[in-house]
């Protein structure tokens, strides 16, 4: 990191080193906000990036807006900026991504730092004003740095290592769950196509059939062939109509009486059978008449 001020080399730190490495520092500023820059340094940089901040709040205040408050929490890890109600993080700026950091020396209450984007990779300068703290907060983020440096050579980089390779595995990790909810939905979305379709594919007046795919039999319907789905002819079942009955059978012939038939109807051989069964008939109706009008005394005698 870079500062645009110079300090005495035997002065000493404001914390303690576990205060930084175990924990974090809060400061509470208002929070001007960011702008890109094209450098990742440099002191005209940051005034540049003031002045334009802070022209911008003045018209949001000529508005009636106020500038935010936020809390600013230091550690060797990097300068978190977060909600001072909520605590939600609005920025996490890593500390290996901080290039430059600066108070102003005209305006006592400002302090900048400048932080290269993780998605975008653009340059960043944050800017921050605090009525009494912006000198002590520049500070203790150069104390964050050089704490981080020193733990950065005592382990050989494999620490910095390490929390490159998490943050990346992290940023994998949210990438494979955004994947894997939109492929739960493009899933649901299949089922519910599909079951559409199979709903769609049954039509209600359709009739049931039996386990051997054919339609039950009722007496109030009559069977005729029609293709089945299993390249059978399955009976297809056929209202009967609604019409008085007209005396015909079934193919629309005539039913057949032996006793109304006329003598030239059917051949001599079977015409004389049929005579011959109707006098037989005849003689045995004579008969039976006669033994029914018999008197029961008269039987006894």
């Amino acid at each position: 990191m870079n500062r645009a001020f110079n300090r005495k080399k035997d002065k000493s730190w404001m914390h303690t080193p576990d205060a930084l490495a175990k924990h974090h520092i809060a400061y509470y500023t208002k929070f001007l906000g960011q702008t890109e820059v094209d450098q990742p340094k440099g002191t005209e940089v940051v005034k540049d990036a003031v002045r334009k901040l802070k022209f911008q709040r003045h018209i949001k205040k000529s508005e009636g807006q106020k500038i935010p408050k936020v809390e600013l929490q230091i550690s060797i890890y990097g300068v978190k900026i977060l909600d001072p109600k909520t605590k939600d993080v609005q920025h996490n700026c890593q500390l290996h991504r901080i290039s430059f950091c600066a108070d102003d020396k005209t305006d006592k209450r400002i302090f900048t730092f400048i932080c290269k984007d993780s998605e975008s990779n653009k340059h960043l300068c944050y800017v921050f004003d605090s009525e009494k703290c912006a000198e002590e907060i520049t500070l203790t983020i150069g104390q964050a740095f050089e704490l981080a440096y020193k733990k950065f050579l005592e382990s050989g980089g494999k620490d910095v290592e390490t929390r490159k390779q998490i943050g990346s595995l992290q940023r994998r990790i949210q990438e494979l769950e955004t994947e894997n909810s939109e492929l739960k939905k493009q899933l649901q979305s299949l089922q519910e196509q599909l079951m559409f379709a199979q709903a769609g594919c049954i039509s209600p007046n359709s009739p049931s059939t039996d386990i051997f795919d054919m339609v039950p039999f009722s007496s109030g319907t009559i069977l005729a062939p029609v293709p089945a789905s299993n390249g059978m002819k399955a009976a297809k079942l056929q209202e009967r109509s609604s019409k008085p009955y007209s005396g015909k059978d079934l193919f629309g012939a005539e039913p057949f009486d032996p006793f109304i038939c006329e003598a030239s109807d059917f051949p001599p051989d079977i015409q004389s059978k049929l005579d011959e069964m109707q006098e037989g008939f005849k003689m045995g109706l004579t008969l039976a008449g006669a033994m029914f009008s018999l008197d029961p005394l008269d039987s006894r005698s």
